[in-house]
């Protein structure tokens, strides 16, 4: 069980560990005051407790969804509205094994039936973890693919992302491996990697969840494409309407250069790079890749002739890995356990998993991860 790997075990004596989601959907259903509510009731209590703002599961009709470490295992309320947040404290904090009698009360995260039926890969960290510690992603199998990966030549790094299947998760759905062996054997002193996250599409929320929920997958998996081609600065182009997801990145960036994750020696392998976070000016035509980098060159987002493609020509003319959020967090997860596992996912050439984004007139909207 993904709880009890990370935190299925509570000490005596030690402040209760209190998961209440900092996610945009959560926020606007008043996750804030229920954060908030938790804070000053633990004072008055005098008891100790430490409130992790962690990202959203994707059950976005149990927001905000609070989990609380118990000896159990990870167990959770919802959803919980600021007026519902005293007793849900009670019954989380105080309740000495009594929790499972509050009406809000869904047991463990897992077995929810919403949970429990999903393949959750790209997605498996996020509502787990503190989304800005690299401590809970390391503990959480994080940067095992890194790792693998600079161990490895850019050509055998290229043909394991080839072996997984992965195509782009931003629509086109062209391989990804081939994208970036274009841009290996195109010559040039200087090279990019682009993350689009200007995330347009109406009901799409799939790179906003991913960043606020588990910022490091996308930065490893960013990395490990700079090593594929050899390129030494990345940009991420954000949404400029994802304030919390903005906030997010700036802080992961900065425990990723504070840990040596990124800069001039990349966790002491002698590589470099270097990310840049650019948020968008709200222009639609900005998520089509080409536009999106005329945006990033400081000039109108318009859309570039074709050929050449951007692993030829695309950032500052040089060639240039552009994938979106989906696509280069799971490479990161591809490296960690393997492009086989992957590849036995899915069907046909659509290999792997997919995140399905439900939203409108649905009973249960939010985000479910299963085999494409």
């Amino acid at each position: 069980m993904e709880a009890s790997r990370l935190h299925g075990s509570m000490d005596k004596g030690m402040a209760k560990r209190i998961f209440i989601p900092g996610d945009s959907v959560a926020v606007a259903l008043g996750s804030d005051e229920v954060a908030g509510r938790f804070r000053d009731l633990a004072r008055k209590r005098k008891v100790e407790i430490e409130i992790v703002r962690n990202g959203s599961r994707g059950a976005c009709h149990l927001e905000p969804l609070v989990e609380a470490e118990t000896p159990e295992g990870r167990a959770a309320w919802g959803p919980v509205g600021p007026d519902g947040a005293e007793g849900v404290f009670e019954s989380a904090v105080m309740g000495a094994g009594e929790g499972s009698r509050h009406p809000l009360y869904l047991g463990l995260p897992e077995e929810m039936p919403y949970l429990k039926g999903q393949t959750r890969i790209t997605f498996k960290r996020a509502g787990l973890i503190d989304p800005i510690s690299i401590d809970d992603y390391v503990a959480d199998g994080g940067l095992a693919g890194l790792r693998k990966a600079l161990g490895m030549t850019p050509e055998e790094i290229i043909a394991e992302v080839k072996a997984s299947g992965l195509r782009g998760r931003g629509g086109a759905a062209f391989s990804t491996g081939i994208k970036w062996e274009t841009a290996l054997k195109t010559e040039s002193a200087v090279k990019y990697v682009v993350c689009n996250a200007d995330e347009g599409d109406s009901g799409s929320f799939s790179d906003r969840m991913l960043i606020e929920g588990d910022p490091f997958s996308l930065i490893e998996g960013m990395i490990i494409a700079s090593l594929a081609v050899g390129a030494q600065e990345g940009y991420v182009y954000l949404r400029s309407e994802y304030p919390y997801a903005r906030e997010a990145f700036k802080k992961a960036l900065k425990a990723a250069y504070g840990s040596g994750l990124l800069g001039k020696d990349v966790m002491g392998g002698k590589k470099r790079f270097d990310v840049h976070l650019v948020t968008g000016a709200g222009s639609y035509v900005c998520g089509e890749e080409t536009a999106l980098l005329e945006s990033l060159e400081n000039r109108r987002g318009m859309v570039r002739p074709r050929p050449p493609v951007p692993a030829v020509s695309g950032l500052f003319g040089r060639p240039t890995i552009l994938n979106n959020v989906i696509t280069l967090a799971s490479v990161a997860n591809i490296f960690e356990t393997g492009s086989k596992g992957y590849k036995s996912l899915g069907a046909g050439m659509s290999a792997g998993t997919l995140p399905f984004q439900l939203s409108g007139n649905v009973k249960r909207p939010g985000l479910v991860e299963a085999p494409f």
